[in-house]
């Protein structure tokens, strides 16, 4: 009776029931349409910021790393997004020390696809034989006979056409090494066809307010927008994990942003995120932080509700 009633009040009732009941959906379903259905909090970590600098070596503050995984847990989410490309293998070492022996709803989502050389460089590692080394090195790092959710990440630069990684990633799955597939960095026509080879458990593109769409690279290729793909996400009801939320809106110092951060007493990367959580529940934002303190504030974005004004705002 009372959507009936907001119904009858007019079309803007219905829109700002729409944006409540987004927010009121604390929990993504990853994998639904299969056996093996995961549901975890819709706010997870990502872990790539605890490294140390250029996404390479150890953390300049070990402890605090360590305290903001088991931080994570302790605030009631499951979902931790990682790579053994991330140091080398050191966010994959920093979540055994701090979470091993798993618990049973924790989801660490792993990436392969790309690797570093000595100079820090990132390159494609996406042929075949690349791909089952590194599921082997993640599953060793992890201390892991499987790995829950796996991304394909595509990176600038490779010579294996993308069919032939990701039918290397399905015959792994075969082999019971990967639970589910998703695939990262990828296009609208990219996500079409891996969703054509085999079941496409989610996409992590970039996303986020200030930055939607792709960016064309100094160095050749792209970062795949979430944008593009996000249609496809809801359509099908493929959680889209936005990466670079924070690093690609943050610097652009927003006007509307800080407008909104005064008005609801909050941050401005706190608006950021929280602007991700209302604008489709197929979202699952997993910002990073090498900060106890920012990644404390970062939760806090899961508290505020913005109106239906705040969100045209934001468009």
């Amino acid at each position: 009776m009372h959507l009936l009633v907001c119904y009858l009040s007019g079309r803007e009732n219905i829109r700002l029931i729409r944006i409540n009941l987004i927010m009121k959906t604390t929990e993504i379903t990853i994998a639904g349409k299969s056996k093996t259905p995961l549901k975890v909090k819709r706010f997870g970590y990502g872990t790539m910021r605890l490294t140390g600098e250029g996404i390479w070596g150890e953390p300049a503050n070990r402890p605090e790393a360590l305290q903001i995984l088991k931080q994570s847990v302790k605030s009631g989410f499951n979902f931790l997004d990682t790579a053994d490309y991330y140091g080398d293998d050191v966010t994959n070492r920093l979540i055994t020390e701090a979470l091993y022996p798993y618990s049973k709803d924790l989801v660490i989502c792993t990436k392969v696809g790309g690797a570093r050389k000595p100079d820090k460089s990132w390159i494609p590692f996406n042929r075949p034989e690349n791909l089952r080394k590194s599921i082997d090195n993640n599953l060793r790092t992890l201390k892991l006979e499987q790995i829950t959710l796996v991304h394909f990440r595509i990176i600038a630069g490779g010579d294996v056409p993308f069919r032939e990684s990701l039918e290397a990633m399905f015959e792994l799955q075969k082999q019971g090494k990967i639970l589910h597939i998703g695939v990262s960095n990828v296009s609208p026509e990219e996500l079409q066809l891996a969703m054509s080879i085999g079941e496409i458990a989610t996409v992590e593109n970039m996303f986020g307010h200030g930055q939607r769409t792709s960016l064309k690279l100094q160095y050749g290729g792209e970062t795949r927008g979430g944008a593009e793909v996000l249609e496809i996400c809801e359509k099908n009801q493929i959680p889209l994990i936005p990466y670079f939320s924070l690093f690609q809106s943050m610097p652009k110092k927003d006007s509307r942003v800080l407008t909104l951060a005064k008005k609801h007493n909050a941050t401005e990367a706190q608006i950021n995120l929280s602007w991700l959580l209302h604008r489709s529940p197929w979202i699952l934002p997993i910002p990073g932080t090498s900060s106890l303190k920012h990644f404390e504030e970062n939760i806090k974005a899961t508290e505020i509700q913005l109106s239906e004004e705040d969100m045209k705002f934001l468009e």
